[in-house]
């Protein structure tokens, strides 16, 4: 909806600088010198009551006073007077305001509804609104050359676009991209994002034709399922790599363990799973952010995960080899007729293998023609070129070679040129000759890794939602029918496992007995052993109650069993009502992972898989994703568990039926989707056979609520997000 203005925004024929002023220390003043200083191929209008010339530049009263055309308006007056100010630039006819000034929600009470207010107004003028509360905006193009901000820096040109909705970070970045020779093409503070939100960047930078990389800085998504669409669009569309930093790991957001889901479904998760199924690649820190952000800008994609390693020295082609298994990439096997090439302009003491060390004495010749031998293999995917200096060492002439030996070749090549005095020069010229430089192994590796990993995803398959054939009226119907009756917002297994049948889960045959005559008929149609279970909303952890017993053998067994689980719950629950015992067929052996689903109260409904058994929550190897999801998405999410290889089948165990899970987590997402009122559901385990022998649900509990959505917390958003303490 914001593209267009936004355009116009990033490059306007005239700025008009409300607030702009010539008292120093004052971002009025700041704003107004980066524009000049900037040389902002714009007209300027500083709008100031006080003052007729704001850095020799005429000043007007108002925005209505001013003469000429105005397209962009930069707001920097004290909070109250914010909102007539954008009145005034409407009535002007301008679509484009960023608002700097603070004093809105970020300070809490009466700044909370000045910006529900500022937000009303700019929606009813039409108003595109950045900020407020933010740094503002620069386009480093010289057709424009605009530094709309108060910033103290006017980045390089380059092809990196930086949002951010902290400003205070944005000039600590600013600063540090300086010092490593980073160029922006866009860099922008949204800050509050009254109006704008990080979607509507993104919607204009997918179709700017400056930026080939997007960076984030993200303290919360406004709107994860646009988000979602619109960066997937980014990614397979226009193929720009996006890169995150999103702040806040904690489990503040955390819901209160009814269910396993529901424990480890953190605050986070939904961001990782967003991050996830839209191919932005999560960093942990700046200097990760911006390794890999340099090495997309300015290097080719690798066509896959096979790296060469060429280095000067032993310990460093080392450590960058087990950097690279930490990070999945394979080191190349280089050919035969390679290693020999390899041999003829080497030493003899020198290594052909990968890594390629070419000696401590190694020449600017020895790396040109061992670079161009390792890139010509087509077994190599990309190379890691290392140098640590050495008395005999030309730095300088080895940076030059570099280009050279790597021209009309389409692999990306990244340098670690160690240290920071004696290679500085050199490091210098490789970064003018768009080769990033880092100053560890680890760091152009992981680098290297972040490319691999954006280029396997350009062309993968599954990017679709299957629907399954289910019995979505019958569940309908019987959702309905539970919450109509007042039933117990928790179902134990034998209401879960009948929710689970309509959407064609395997489940066990069982039955609910509520009597020792029951229990004898019901067992005439089983098949001994049976397992035996507690059946009650009130008791939701069946073990920890002594309310599971595994392998009767017997009638007379089942019906002492049977007692025993009813004395046992009473026991743990006095109060507990219970619905009866739960007979079911024993489940053969298997690996065991648990499937769940929540309803995120931002972003709705998710999904969960992960290694199960009684301690999940303790281990802790699980991974979200947003329903519905592509079926490409269930094999991912599998993919990226740590039991991944013992799902594949380790020391003599066979291959488990991944494809069985793969359908089961789909299925789920399915449910998850079809019925808003199931809150909260928990497969746990389900037990996976050998390859092509499929899975059965062994246990199951789920959560309705009448409303669905944040209800299902039993919370407002606010509050969810606000709890700081971990449950």
């Amino acid at each position: 909806m914001h593209a267009q203005i936004l355009k116009t925004m990033f490059s306007p024929e005239s700025i008009v600088v409300v607030g702009a002023t010539n008292r120093p220390g004052s971002v009025g003043l700041a704003v107004m010198q980066n524009l000049i200083r900037g040389g902002f191929t714009g007209g300027i209008y500083p709008v100031n009551q006080r003052t007729r010339y704001v850095q020799s530049i005429r000043a007007y009263p108002s925005v209505l006073e001013v003469p000429d055309p105005v397209d962009f308006a930069v707001i920097i007056v004290p909070a109250p007077m914010v909102e007539s100010v954008l009145g005034q630039a409407a009535e002007r006819g301008i679509r484009g305001v960023v608002v700097i000034s603070a004093g809105f929600k970020e300070i809490g009470g009466e700044g909370v509804e000045r910006e529900r207010r500022l937000k009303q107004r700019a929606e009813e003028l039409g108003v595109t609104l950045i900020g407020p509360n933010c740094l503002g905006l620069i386009n480093t193009n010289p057709s424009v050359s605009m530094n709309a901000s108060f910033s103290r820096i006017m980045p390089r040109r380059g092809k990196i676009a930086f949002i951010s909705q902290s400003g205070a970070l944005c000039t600590a970045i600013m600063d540090y991209a300086a010092g490593h020779n980073i160029g922006f093409s866009k860099f922008v503070s949204f800050g509050n994002k009254a109006v704008v939100d990080e979607v509507d960047l993104l919607e204009y930078l997918k179709e700017d034709p400056e930026t080939e990389v997007i960076v984030m800085y993200l303290e919360e998504i406004s709107d994860g399922r646009r988000f979602l669409e619109t960066a997937r669009e980014i990614n397979w569309q226009h193929q720009k790599p996006m890169l995150a930093m999103k702040s806040g790991r904690s489990q503040r957001g955390a819901l209160a363990a009814s269910s396993h889901t529901g424990a480890l479904a953190g605050s986070d998760s939904a961001y990782d799973a967003i991050f996830a199924q839209s191919g932005i690649q999560r960093m942990e820190n700046l200097n990760d952010l911006f390794d890999a952000a340099i090495a997309f800008a300015r290097q080719p994609l690798p066509k896959g995960n096979r790296i060469a390693i060429i280095t000067n020295a032993g310990g460093p082609g080392i450590m960058a080899t087990d950097a690279a298994e930490r990070y999945h990439l394979e080191l190349a096997e280089l050919s035969r007729d390679t290693r020999e090439r390899l041999m003829e302009v080497l030493p003899p003491t020198a290594s052909v293998a990968n890594p390629v060390d070419i000696i401590g004495d190694a020449t600017h010749e020895r790396y040109e023609a061992a670079i161009r031998t390792v890139l010509r293999d087509k077994s190599v995917s990309g190379a890691i070129v290392i140098l640590s200096p050495q008395a005999m060492t030309d730095i300088v002439r080895t940076a030059e070679i570099v280009p050279r030996a790597t021209r009309g070749i389409r692999k990306p090549v990244l340098c670690v040129f160690m240290g920071i005095v004696d290679v500085s020069e050199g490091v210098r010229y490789l970064e003018n000759n768009g080769f990033p430089n880092y100053f560890l192994a680890e760091q152009a590796v992981h680098a290297m890794a972040a490319m691999v990993y954006f280029a396997s995803r350009l062309n993968i398959k599954g990017k679709r939602v299957k629907h399954f054939a289910v019995k979505h009226e019958e569940a309908r119907r019987y959702v309905d029918t539970l919450l109509e009756a007042g039933s117990p917002a928790y179902l134990p297994q034998t209401a879960a496992d009948k929710l689970l049948e309509f959407y064609g889960f395997p489940v066990l045959k069982g039955a609910l007995v509520r009597s020792e005559e029951e229990l004898d008929q019901a067992l005439n149609d089983f098949v001994f052993p049976v397992a035996m279970k507690i059946d009650s909303a009130d008791i939701l952890h069946k073990f920890d109650a002594g309310g599971v017993f595994l392998k009767i053998k017997s009638k007379e067994q089942a019906k002492d069993t049977y007692h025993k689980i009813l004395e046992n719950a009473r026991r743990y629950n006095p109060t507990a009502v219970i619905n009866g015992v739960r007979v079911e067929d024993m489940a053969k052996k298997g690996l065991e992972v648990i499937l769940g689903g929540n309803r995120d109260p931002k972003f709705g409904p998710m999904v969960m898989v992960g290694l199960g058994g009684t301690f999940v929550e303790v281990v802790k190897d699980v991974t979200f994703r947003l329903a519905p999801m592509w079926e490409r998405s269930a094999r991912r999410m599998l993919e990226s568990l740590k039991m991944y290889r013992l799902l594949q089948g380790v020391r003599g165990m066979p291959p488990s039926d991944v494809g069985a899970i793969a359908e089961c987590i789909l299925r789920l997402s399915q449910l998850m989707s079809d019925l808003p009122e199931l809150c909260e559901l928990d497969i746990n385990p389900l037990i996976v056979y050998p390859e092509g022998l499929g899975c059965v649900v062994a246990d199951s509990r789920a959560h309705l609520h009448h409303s669905g959505g944040s209800a299902c917390t039993g919370k407002t958003d606010d509050e969810e997000y606000a709890d700081e303490t971990p449950r």
